[in-house]
């Protein structure tokens, strides 16, 4: 199964709170995480790593907070998959490098073919925008949720 971590899905929902359309340009940590319903610690977190890849910008100081380098449009699902777990490889031999600790490097009848499907996911990813994975729906509060789940709904 292909699945991403997740501060990743999480990455993507804060930069979605970031980018929408008409939303301010610093936004404060607390903001964020109240925003998004995330623990403060695990924003701060996801944060810090984006502003590392040059994502986003931090601005210290009182009236200070995080924003986006580049319109939510310019921003490729696959960069934000890459600055929180790394390359997007389905399996270790589909980035071409050799693995030592797979049994079947260098003579897999696979390689090929899973180089195939990574170039496809990853050509896929590179032409999703942020802004295409807009938040559209507010989650529902927790108590109503899992009332809602209790109910089979």
């Amino acid at each position: 199964m292909i699945r991403l971590s997740r501060l990743t899905d999480y990455a993507v929902v804060l930069l979605s709170y970031m980018g929408k359309e008409g939303s301010k340009d610093l936004w404060a940590a607390s903001d964020l995480a109240e925003k998004s319903g995330l623990p403060m610690p695990t924003v701060a977190k996801v944060l810090k790593l984006l502003a590392k890849t040059g994502m986003i910008s931090a601005q210290r100081g009182a009236t200070g907070g995080y924003k986006l380098t580049r319109p939510a449009s310019e921003i490729k699902v696959v960069e934000i998959i890459e600055a929180m777990d790394g390359p997007v490889n389905i399996t270790d031999c589909s980035d071409g490098g050799l693995h030592k600790d797979c049994q079947l490097c260098g003579k897999c009848p696979m390689t090929i073919g899973w180089r195939k499907v990574n170039a496809v996911i990853r050509h896929a990813l590179e032409n999703i925008s942020l802004a295409e994975m807009e938040i559209v729906a507010v989650p529902f509060p927790v108590q109503e949720r899992e009332a809602r789940l209790a109910e089979g709904q």
